[in-house]
């Protein structure tokens, strides 16, 4: 599997660009801001990739904000789960009043093609098959992939040591609980994780050292 990525110049927003291989077609996954799609295009003329779908984890603007100039700069559609596909056009509804107030001038429009997931959902893609794994806490609609058994793209759910914030609007520290203890903790050891922020790890890794899980172990 070709595993490419970038952070983006505003919150180091980790974007995912996943392949068979090098000259086969391509998933871009949580292209953030500001507009990345140069980023992109350089990957995709690198390894001469065919983009086929633009994939959202969450709903926070720093993970969707490039997701309509790419789906429609390549005629590709566009996933999020369906409880957070409104902040394509209201990213404001699940941030901060502050940063909520610096969007106010700003027009958002959602890409032409645009696919609901919902938890269970597998997309078959570029010889890679996605498994969605809703996993509320950080967002009501966040998502996870779990992909052909070895990778899994955790967004802003779980990061190398540490879990996504549950502070901001919709978010939840009680659905953050039930979504590690439910949905991460079963997960295989040696999957590898592709994270919304930061470098990468492994389940194993997080189950032993991340003090978040070790807290929910200890409790269950």
């Amino acid at each position: 599997m070709l595993i490419e990525s970038f952070a983006a110049p505003m919150f180091a927003t980790n974007c995912w660009i996943l392949a068979s291989a090098p000259g086969s077609e391509c998933i871009v996954i949580d292209p953030g801001m500001p507009d990345v799609s140069v980023q992109v295009a350089a990957i995709i003329a690198e390894f001469s990739l065919k983009p086929v779908a633009v994939v959202a984890t969450h709903g926070h603007l720093d993970h969707t904000f490039s997701i309509r100039p790419v789906a429609e700069g390549y005629g590709i559609p566009a996933y999020i789960h369906s409880q957070d596909r409104e902040s394509l056009i209201h990213p404001d509804r699940l941030v901060s009043a502050e940063f909520a107030a610096t969007l106010s001038a700003m027009e958002f429009i959602e890409p032409s093609d645009v696919r609901e997931l919902r938890n269970g959902d597998v997309i078959e893609l570029v010889g890679l098959s996605m498994r969605a794994i809703h996993a509320p806490g950080h967002t009501r609609g966040s998502l996870m992939f779990e992909i052909n058994n070895e990778i899994l793209v955790s967004g802003d759910v779980l990061f190398a040591g540490s879990i996504g914030r549950t502070d901001q609007p919709t978010g939840s520290a009680k659905d953050m609980e039930e979504t590690l203890r439910k949905k991460v903790l079963p997960l295989a050891d040696h999957l590898r994780v592709l994270p919304g922020h930061g470098r990468t790890t492994t389940i194993g890794d997080e189950r032993k050292n991340n003090p978040y899980l070790n807290s929910i172990k200890g409790r269950y």
